[in-house]
């Protein structure tokens, strides 16, 4: 044994080798797409574990270096994050280690963390329920002014078009006028029965599955709270998508789609107000696609803090950019 561990000691470890040659520092140096078990409460007490994919990056100061150590990446990550639950200061207290077995090497680092987190929603009306997988991304960095995280999400949500609705009543109302004739009295009962026919709603307005993806940034000291986030986003749209339905359950969709018609405009500014209304929210960036059952193309959005003309911080839109 004691041979095996002599030349264990001789292993050489070329990438710490000085080479005078090389001539330039790098923006960052990792790994991407870790595979590693992390926890996370979502705000209500129940910690989950769940599989994530992990980018592990620090910059590399010194031009004579050839490269990082990335096992020590590894191992803090999985020391780190195996056995504690997600929070701020353990994500600062990471990239702090990351530094710390970097000196010399490198004055920034970085995380990002991708994982599903599984989340329980009721039914609309009926005493049922099912589970909602929400995407969850986690951004930390750390660098001269200061450790900086930001929390992703998305809300999947119908929208009803306003236009398609308000050209849909004008051909029910053509209907209408066609089937009763004006200078006759109206029968009620035959009003009854003509509006739970098909001909009674001859026109129906497009609706469509849409996507809100969100990126905000906490206040110091806030905690990551998932469900609260997503439960004022979705009952600021009023039409998320359900998991188990019923039909009482998907009348009640029904009743709430034709009592929020909007525009993905409409639903941007409804976002931007309930994020506005969080004190514990310092900044955010929504990118809003409604996926067009009329068109082959989608209608997008962009709204942030910046729009009210402050200062987006270090949320960015080009995370969200497509094209």
């Amino acid at each position: 044994m004691k041979r095996i561990d002599d030349a264990m000691g001789l292993m050489p470890d070329v990438a710490a080798q000085i080479q005078p040659y090389l001539g330039a520092a790098l923006d960052w140096v990792g790994m991407n797409g870790i595979e590693m078990s992390v926890r996370f409460d979502a705000g209500d007490g129940d910690v989950q574990r769940t599989s994530a994919r992990i980018g592990a990056f620090v910059n590399l100061c010194r031009p004579d270096q050839r490269g990082i150590h990335m096992s020590r990446l590894y191992l803090l990550m999985d020391e780190h994050l195996s056995a504690t639950t997600i929070t701020a200061s353990v994500l600062e207290h990471l990239l702090r280690g990351f530094l710390e077995s970097h000196k010399d090497l490198a004055d920034r680092a970085r995380i990002s963390i991708r994982f599903e987190q599984l989340i329980r929603r009721a039914a609309l009306r009926s005493a049922n329920s099912g589970w909602r997988a929400y995407p969850v991304s986690i951004d930390a960095s750390l660098d001269a002014e200061g450790f900086h995280l930001e929390l992703g999400t998305e809300v999947v949500y119908s929208s009803t078009c306003p236009a398609s609705a308000a050209l849909s009543r004008q051909l029910i109302q053509e209907q209408f006028t066609r089937d009763f004739e004006a200078n006759k009295p109206l029968d009620h009962a035959d009003v009854l029965t003509w509006l739970g026919s098909e001909q009674g709603i001859i026109a129906t307005p497009h609706a469509q599955r849409s996507v809100a993806q969100l990126r905000v940034r906490f206040i110091d000291g806030a905690p990551l709270n998932l469900m609260a986030l997503l439960d004022r986003v979705e009952s600021s749209l009023g039409t998320p998508v359900q998991t188990a339905v019923k039909r009482v359950d998907e009348q009640a969709f029904a009743l709430a789609n034709g009592g929020n018609l909007m525009f993905c405009e409409d639903a941007a500014r409804r976002i931007q107000r309930a994020l506005d209304a969080d004190a514990t929210i310092a900044d955010f960036q929504v990118r809003l696609e409604h996926q067009e059952s009329l068109h082959p193309h989608d209608a997008v959005a962009y709204v942030s803090k910046r729009s009210h003309g402050r200062s987006r911080g270090t949320v960015a839109q080009s995370r969200f950019e497509k094209n």
